[in-house]
């Protein structure tokens, strides 16, 4: 036997390949837009906290004035005040579920609701908390028709829940508040007339613009499908208009626990029909954020329900600083969190 039958032989070593870059080997495949998505998803992490800062810093007089008076106040009616303030997120969770028929993680759409409280306090009105809202339920599985149909309904049913808490109110105390003081003198003609000039830019835009025509049939149709059945489900149906009359309800009752701790003389139905009319004339003439005017519209209602201008003064801004201020840092804490864990 010769030494070369002796060796062990070896399999035939696979023909050389070309080394390939890690970067272009990423591209190759699914892999090629992982590092530019993952670069995104950091720096949306941080992006809500940048905005706080900014928000923080540009309104610094509003939260030391606001803080000075949270000293002064009886605690046990602002610990009220925080609590109502929590249920409102449990409010808008079943809202939100209400509005759509699939069934929603009950503790991320929580946990969203608390997020999505910060992103509309950083955005303009009601865009943030929207786009968190439409970004959560597509990642459950909603497609974008659907999901944009339910936050529609989740929309026109809380505006409808307000409204009816504030047309009771009226009812039930005509002379509580003068309307009319909500607004400047001479803003309700130019302010109908605005609306009536959107509405007809809105309707000229339909009937001109096929495209824009299709779409919008096709959402109205999807949106009408949606709400009907929604209200097949009288669980669906209870958890979308109960949450929708509990949230403004909840909102009313923590100014109302704000103005009891601070000694505001002004009876706490007339206080909640101040802050609903205000929201209301607010919601007519929105402003980023919201931030400043709400404070403006409540402070002239509080006055107009018979409250002392320096005591309703200190209300709102006490009552800012527990709902929106003390929330807003953990709330976008909790959103970078979601959009890390791609929950949205």
């Amino acid at each position: 036997m010769t030494l070369q039958e002796t060796l062990p032989t070896r399999a035939p070593e696979p023909p050389e390949r070309a080394a390939v870059p890690p970067a272009s080997a990423a591209a190759a495949g699914h892999g090629g837009s992982r590092g530019p998505a993952r670069t995104i998803r950091r720096v949306l992490c941080v992006v809500p906290l940048l905005l706080v800062t900014v928000a923080a810093v540009r309104h610094r007089s509003v939260l030391a004035e606001g803080f000075a008076h949270l000293s002064t106040a009886r605690w046990p009616w602002l610990l009220a005040a925080a609590g109502a303030t929590c249920l409102t997120w449990v409010a808008a969770a079943c809202t939100r579920q209400g509005a759509v028929l699939p069934r929603l993680p009950a503790r991320r759409l929580l946990a969203t609701q608390f997020a999505a409280g910060a992103a509309n306090h950083l955005l303009p009105t009601g865009l943030g908390a929207s786009a968190v809202n439409l970004r959560f339920m597509t990642v459950c599985g909603l497609s974008l028709s659907r999901a944009s149909a339910g936050l529609a309904l989740y929309l026109l049913a809380e505006a409808a829940g307000r409204v009816a808490l504030l047309g009771v109110l009226l009812v039930a105390f005509p002379g509580a508040l003068r309307l009319h003081v909500l607004l400047p003198a001479g803003a309700f003609g130019p302010l109908l007339l605005g609306l009536a000039g959107v509405a007809a830019l809105a309707a000229g835009a339909l009937v001109c613009v096929r495209r824009l025509r299709t779409a919008a049939y096709s959402f109205l149709r999807t949106a009408l499908g949606e709400a009907r059945s929604v209200h097949t489900r009288p669980a669906r149906a209870l958890a979308l208009w109960g949450g929708a009359l509990a949230f403004p309800a909840l909102q009313a009752t923590a100014l109302v626990l704000v103005g009891l701790s601070l000694g505001l003389r002004v009876p706490p139905a007339h206080m909640a029909l101040a802050y609903l009319a205000a929201t209301v004339a607010v919601a007519l003439v929105p402003t980023p954020g919201g931030l400043g005017s709400v404070e403006a519209a409540l402070i002239v209602a509080l006055v107009a329900a018979g409250g002392a201008p320096p005591v309703a003064t200190a209300v709102v801004l006490a009552f800012r600083v527990i709902t929106v201020w003390l929330p807003l840092l953990p709330g976008a804490l909790t959103l970078a969190a979601l959009v890390r864990l791609k929950v949205i």
